[in-house]
């Protein structure tokens, strides 16, 4: 990933709707959008330097930053597909909410490997046997997706926006976005990044 597609893609996670934070290599946060200051109350000066394990389940990793039993990092690291999970994260003010959380690994030319965790608040209605929690509502699997709408769900995981996408595939942006809601619709999400996050753990790319 070169550096006008990591600004792309860090403009994006700083306005999605999914609270989102960024570690670098070390595990430590350099982006902490507004959604995941909502959701726990730390400001993007608080978070950013602390290392995410610390922030998101409240474990202090050592002076690295990087906790090495960490096994999210560590498969990231692998490169392995990362299934979503659930953690009962603290909050500011000493509080827990429970939390699902999609994990995507890049690899920045500048930065080094990249580890972006997307989170929402979820109910305690459902839960996986090892506290594996659906982003996807309903109990019905998603519809299958186009060869083309694979191909947009692919530029926006590499951080292309509705403007680069439509240059890559030729078309117009009027055409990527009626993809991008038909994909939506399908997957039964509701932003771009939960369906590149679903997609991830679920193989589809």
């Amino acid at each position: 990933m070169g550096r006008l597609e990591e600004n792309a893609l860090f403009d994006a996670l700083a306005r999605a709707g999914d609270g989102a934070l960024i570690a670098d290599s070390r595990g430590r946060i350099v982006l902490w959008n507004r959604s995941a200051e909502r959701l726990l109350g730390w400001t993007a000066s608080e978070a950013i330097g602390r290392s995410c394990s610390e922030v998101l389940d409240g474990h202090v990793s050592g002076g690295d930053g990087h906790d090495g039993g960490c096994a999210v990092m560590d498969a990231a690291t692998r490169g392995d597909v990362i299934e979503s999970f659930g953690v009962h994260a603290p909050t500011r003010s000493g509080q827990r909410v429970r939390l699902n959380v999609s994990t995507l690994a890049l690899v920045s030319d500048d930065t080094g490997r990249l580890t972006i965790h997307l989170f929402r608040e979820v109910a305690d209605r459902r839960a996986g046997a090892a506290g594996v929690l659906d982003i996807v509502d309903g109990d019905h699997p998603p519809s299958p997706l186009t060869r083309r709408e694979r191909e947009v769900l692919r530029l926006l995981a590499s951080g292309a926006n509705t403007r680069m996408a439509a240059q890559r595939l030729g078309v117009s942006p009027a055409t990527v976005r009626n993809h991008v809601q038909n994909m939506l619709g399908k997957l039964g999400v509701h932003s771009r990044l939960q369906a590149v996050a679903y997609a991830t753990t679920h193989g589809l790319l």
